[in-house]
């Protein structure tokens, strides 16, 4: 294990955690009202690890909607999860395959971006580098919601605070992130557009998949720009 690069990915994740933190408070407190026991939230939250799937699948269960409907909406919620593998998967390609099985059960929103912005600046992304990102991420992670599910009727409604707005306006700086990128803007209002027109005529959740395969067909269809300029050699791992 290199020290540099467990640093290097628990100081990256930091970031993340500061506007993710009250997602994770959101999703406990909402548990826990829905009246799961702490336990079944603990093991939820370890075994699934994707808060927003999870928010639906509660919502629609307190609804008591057919079985069908819980999968194929969260799967819609997740469908970006296979846009997240494919792409990555050039980054990863020397990881061996129990490595990216692991990978890919740590593979959330955070972790996709930051491990992909980390690459293309041209340097290795070494496993080491990888779990100590994604673990420092998914014990925090594990911490907040239980935060969440024992002190969360203090609280209150987290979402009547505002505070489930700092995970949106991290995804916001996220899409930023990769502004530089060829065929960004056409892509995003592409996305935008699409999404917001799903919002209204479809409804939640399919608006996500929507908007991101709408995103998909336009960077499709667009011309190839300039060949990118060869990165700088990688830092030894």
């Amino acid at each position: 294990m290199n020290r540099e690069e467990i640093w290097a990915g628990m100081r990256a994740a930091v970031p993340t955690l500061l506007s993710s933190l009250p997602f994770g408070v959101l999703l406990g407190a909402v548990s826990a009202n829905m009246g799961l026991s702490l336990a079944e939230i603990v093991m939820m939250n370890m075994t699934i690890y994707a808060g927003a799937s999870q928010l639906v699948g509660l919502e629609l269960f307190k609804h008591n909607v057919a079985p069908w409907l819980v999968v194929a909406s969260i799967f819609a919620v997740n469908f970006r999860h296979i846009l997240y593998s494919a792409a990555i998967t050039k980054h990863i390609d020397h990881f061996s395959f129990g490595q990216k099985a692991l990978a890919f059960f740590l593979l959330v929103d955070p972790q996709f971006a930051e491990s992909v912005k980390r690459s293309e600046s041209g340097k290795t992304l070494t496993m080491t580098w990888y779990l100590a990102f994604g673990l420092t991420f998914y014990a925090v992670w594990q911490i907040t919601c239980i935060l969440g599910a024992v002190f969360g009727k203090l609280v209150g409604d987290p979402r009547a605070l505002g505070l489930d707005v700092l995970l949106t306006v991290y995804f916001l700086g996220l899409v930023l992130g990769f502004r530089a990128k060829d065929k960004w803007l056409p892509t995003v209002i592409a996305s935008a557009v699409a999404s917001t027109a799903a919002w209204h005529f479809v409804g939640s959740p399919w608006h996500v998949s929507i908007g991101a395969l709408a995103g998909i067909v336009v960077a499709a269809g667009l011309p190839l720009g300039p060949a990118p300029e060869p990165l700088p050699s990688p830092e030894a791992a």
